[in-house]
């Protein structure tokens, strides 16, 4: 997450989105007072700059906006551009599964991860809850319950959906490849017809708004 009140924007990183490429592209032009969270150079470098801070919810990476009541007040949160990326849900499925399975640190996630193969990981009701309990929207709606996303960024449109961010900037972003997984790139192949419909129906909300196909 970037919180920008100099250049009055708002990064939410939703997980496995290309966000810490969009947060380096970011952080190459960020004011001194930006407030930069997660594990870039930048954002390490200025860690220590969070412990003044008193946010009503979890400080981390993938904060909401509904986290950071505290930091931003309302009124701040009117004048901001918040803005997220999205990504196509059989394919951000896929990413996650074998993220987790590349982790060494203990999380009920990581361990279903490993014991399960993807259909099973998918199906289990861990994995069913989070899915649901986390569409994109949620991670842009305030602690108000109002959702304030200026612009939802399509990966797969990366290019495109990008211009009223930069339009908002001032500048143009380029993004590099950075946290890939060790995984086929066709996620199709990681589905049965069962398999894929199950996840569509389980991010429907998501699936609907952005107009994902499998």
């Amino acid at each position: 997450m970037i919180i920008s009140k100099a250049r009055k924007y708002i990064f939410v990183h939703i997980p496995k989105t290309a966000g810490t490429s969009l947060t380096l592209a970011l952080e190459d032009r960020a004011a001194k007072d930006d407030i930069i969270i997660g594990d870039t150079p930048k954002a390490k470098r200025r860690k220590k700059r969070l412990e003044e801070l008193q946010p009503s919810g979890r400080l981390w990476k993938h904060s909401t906006l509904a986290d950071i009541d505290g930091i931003v007040s309302a009124s701040e949160l009117d004048e901001m551009f918040c803005f997220t990326l999205v990504r196509n849900p059989w394919d951000r499925a896929v990413s996650y599964y074998h993220w987790l399975r590349a982790q060494s640190f203990s999380h009920p996630a990581v361990g279903l991860s490993k014991a399960l193969r993807f259909p099973e990981f998918l199906r289990h009701e861990n994995t069913v809850a989070a899915f649901r309990a986390n569409p994109a929207s949620r991670y842009m709606t305030d602690a108000r319950g109002l959702e304030r996303c200026a612009a939802y960024v399509r990966m797969e449109f990366l290019e495109q959906d990008l211009r009223v961010v930069e339009e908002h900037l001032g500048f143009s972003l380029t993004l590099g490849q950075v946290n890939t997984s060790n995984r086929s790139e066709n996620y199709r192949g990681y589905y049965d017809e069962s398999l894929a419909a199950f996840l569509g129906e389980l991010c429907a909300e998501d699936v609907t708004r952005f107009n994902y196909q499998f």
